[in-house]
């Protein structure tokens, strides 16, 4: 039922850009948290698994971004051509009654 609101209104691709950029937001905070893990840890075992994570990270970060370029959510190699994404969904959240 929410789906067919969102798109009554507009907003399920706003909706879906949402998710996505959330999700490329964790995945970057779980790589950062994953490396400091790894020069903290003391025991060899430890550190492999870690590593492990963050390879997974990397991959998960990875396939979330295409996700997001192929869809035009995101340009991470064209600065301008993001702020105009930006300022397009801000827009629109600015727009929303």
């Amino acid at each position: 039922m929410a789906g067919i609101i969102q798109n009554m209104a507009g907003m399920a691709d706003m909706t879906e850009q949402i998710i996505a950029t959330d999700l490329l937001i964790s995945s970057k905070n779980a790589i950062k948290n994953y490396a400091a893990a790894i020069t903290e840890t003391t025991t060899p075992e430890v550190t492999s698994i870690l590593r492990r994570q963050l390879d997974d990270a990397f991959d998960t970060h990875e396939k979330i971004s295409s996700y997001m370029m192929n869809k035009g959510y995101y340009n991470a190699f064209e600065p301008q051509a993001q702020m105009s994404i930006d300022r397009q969904a801000s827009e629109k959240i600015l727009n929303m009654n």
